[in-house]
């Protein structure tokens, strides 16, 4: 099947590109004042959860272990894609207020109650790992699909099958209402990674995706199985194009 995409870009549509992107960043220039922070859903490796504190249930600080040159020129302040949720960096390697350098391993975030309820962020246990994809800059290659880091909700593994040379991989919404923005052959990001949708079923809530080996190499998918939780993220031109789609035909009784 055509159109498969894998470490948010790793595509299994015949041109065999394993679609990540090494670590090293420069840091993100801002222009005409705040700069939005924009992803691709190329994952670009996996970060290992050096440390999770919960404050009072509402609030966690997270800190990650990042590859050597991944935080390369990263400030405070600055946005990166953990698992496809887009978190503000508070802290590098321990330090309030720094640049970070080639040398920097850690970075620390902080979860505040509704990253916690909506995402897969809360479940992370120390020596876990999630995948990690700093910002892009204007000219990067949008390798994958424009992703914000706003996830809309969580989905449960229900089923995985391997075959010689790709992994199916069945997920079921959290919130089912969601799923008629889920397309066949449509675009949407599962922990971050930018993937093309398989089959859809709308009655169960379900769809599934084709994951290549280098896809399962380079990010968390990997290492996931059935009843595990992933973070999703509704692709926004699909979602504008079939809620406009509605209202119009709402609006004229069809």
């Amino acid at each position: 099947m055509r159109g498969v995409r894998g470490a948010g870009g790793a595509r299994g549509d015949g041109d065999g590109r394993g679609g990540w992107r090494g670590a090293t960043r420069r840091p993100r220039r801002r222009m005409g004042g705040a700069a939005r922070a924009l992803f691709t859903g190329l994952v670009q490796g996996k970060a290992r959860v050096e440390a999770f504190e919960t404050l009072d249930g509402a609030f966690a600080r997270l800190t990650l272990g990042f590859p050597s040159g991944a935080l390369d020129g990263i400030r405070i302040g600055a946005s990166v894609a953990v698992n496809g949720t887009c978190l503000t960096v508070t802290r590098v390697d321990g330090v309030d207020a720094r640049v970070g350098s080639s040398a920097s391993k850690t970075a620390s975030f902080d979860l505040i109650v509704e990253t916690l309820r909506a995402t897969n962020l809360g479940k992370l246990q120390v020596g876990g790992e999630v995948n990690y994809e700093r910002s892009a800059r204007v000219g990067d290659e949008i390798g994958g699909h424009t992703v914000s880091g706003h996830v809309h909700c969580t989905a449960a593994i229900t089923a995985v099958e391997d075959t010689e040379h790709n992994r199916k991989v069945v997920f079921k919404l959290s919130d089912e209402g969601l799923i008629k923005y889920v397309l066949p052959k449509g675009f949407i990001s599962v922990d971050g990674c930018s993937l093309t949708v398989g089959e859809v079923n709308k009655t169960t809530g379900e769809f599934n995706v084709w994951l290549i080996p280098e896809t399962l190499r380079v990010t968390v998918l990997g290492n996931k199985s059935v009843g595990d939780d992933v973070n999703l993220e509704i692709e926004s031109q699909t979602q504008v194009i079939v809620d406009t789609i509605e209202r119009y035909m709402a609006e004229r009784g069809m």
